[in-house]
């Protein structure tokens, strides 16, 4: 199974040219995809090791990202800073949004969504289930469209709660899916395995100054139909 998804030429970039912002309590990258976040059965290099050698010290993960998904990924170099996002995440006090590329146009321009989703861990998947199934979990995310071309939709999304997989399943529980994510039922996958998720920013407060801060991940620019929408959203 090893080396299923990876990034092109990834081993030939200095990690550095990831980093969108340090100090001493954080870093963040903007994870390419295909790149797991974790350790995971692969052997492949994780964000987690590759972040270790940059900073040349031991790092604290504070969220996820899927391996095929790309975009803004923060860390914290310390544990007093990794219980403080902790307990941002838990209030709701930090704000992500992500931007995907479906090729269905949704009903409505914009929305929210609402569902429960139950995790099924023999398959590493989620699905929208009937409210009060056992085990299901309440989801939520807000979402509009923001471009367009010919084929496809840019998607911004605002996630209201943090659910396993949770955009890629909401999104195909209204038949549109994310274009290469064939486990959530698009087509077609990526000539890579990626898909069209990336998580766009992350808005937090500082756990020493008690400023917000707000970091950008610039889309990916080796990708033909991302630097379209990159374009139409300058």
């Amino acid at each position: 199974m090893a080396n299923i998804l990876t990034m092109k030429n990834w081993t030939d970039q200095s990690i550095g040219d990831w980093v969108l912002y340090k100090n001493n309590q954080l870093i963040a990258f903007n994870k390419p995809a295909g790149i797991p976040v974790q350790d995971d059965r692969t052997g492949d290099k994780s964000m987690m090791q590759l972040a270790a050698i940059y900073t040349k010290g031991k790092v604290e993960l504070i969220h996820r990202l899927d391996r095929p998904a790309s975009g803004a990924l923060l860390m914290a170099k310390n544990k007093k800073s990794l219980a403080h996002l902790n307990e941002q995440f838990k209030q709701r006090e930090v704000h992500k949004t992500y931007l995907a590329v479906v090729s269905n146009k949704p009903k409505k321009k914009e929305g929210r969504l609402v569902h429960h989703l139950l995790r099924d861990g023999r398959t590493n998947k989620s699905a929208a289930v009937p409210e009060g199934t056992s085990d299901s979990k309440r989801a939520e995310l807000s979402y509009r469209l923001v471009a367009e071309s010919d084929n496809y939709f840019l998607l911004e999304i605002e996630l209201l709660t943090g659910r396993h997989h949770q955009i890629r399943a909401q999104l195909a529980a209204i038949d549109c899916p994310i274009k290469g994510d064939v486990k959530y039922g698009d087509r077609r996958r990526n000539p890579d395995r990626s898909i069209h998720l990336h998580a766009h920013t992350i808005s937090f407060v500082h756990p020493v100054s008690g400023q917000t801060e707000k970091i950008t991940a610039p889309l990916p620019a080796d990708d033909n139909l991302w630097a379209f929408f990159a374009e139409q959203l300058d």
